[in-house]
């Protein structure tokens, strides 16, 4: 679908009174006026995003991260394997015994393996090749930096480098 040209007589339209919703007068300019305040405070609230970035933390056991700040994701994607072995230790000899005592530890780890499995999906969506790996918002990524600050402040030095 074409946009929409204006003509002249459409330039002109902001300034004309019109009737709006359930009867009410109002001049389109001051429509457009609240518009343009909406966007501007949109945009003010979007110009405050980097404060406020999501940030996860993708690492493994034995390569631990420092300087966590409250509120960033930390996500072990060694986890599942971890949960592996602790379902799988100390099982009885039988194999139905075994499978037994699976179905009960089962409904205990069911939540941890949901969780562990989010975490290394959301890792495999964002193509986290290396740990530990900083994220934030999705598009910035610093790698093998084990202080989460460090990497976060770098991260934003090159977004503002970036604008």
């Amino acid at each position: 679908m074409k946009p929409n040209r204006l003509d002249a007589s459409q330039v002109r339209a902001p300034f004309k009174t019109v009737r709006g919703k359930r009867g009410v007068k109002f001049r389109q300019a001051s429509v457009i006026a609240a518009l343009a305040v909406t966007t501007l405070c949109a945009g003010l609230l979007l110009a405050s995003l980097p404060a406020m970035a999501k940030t996860e933390v993708f690492m493994i056991a034995g390569v631990p991260v420092t300087h966590v700040p409250d509120g960033v994701t930390v996500v072990e994607l060694d986890q599942p394997s971890r949960l592996d072995k602790q379902l799988s230790d100390g099982l009885p000899g039988t194999q139905d015994a075994a499978a037994r005592a699976v179905q009960k530890r089962l409904s205990r780890f069911r939540k941890s393996y949901g969780q562990a499995y989010e975490g290394l999906l959301r890792a495999w969506r964002l193509g986290v090749t290396k740990v530990p790996a900083v994220v934030v918002d999705g598009r910035y990524v610093v790698y093998g930096q084990p202080n989460v600050k460090a990497a976060v402040a770098e991260i934003h030095r090159a977004a503002a480098r970036e604008k």
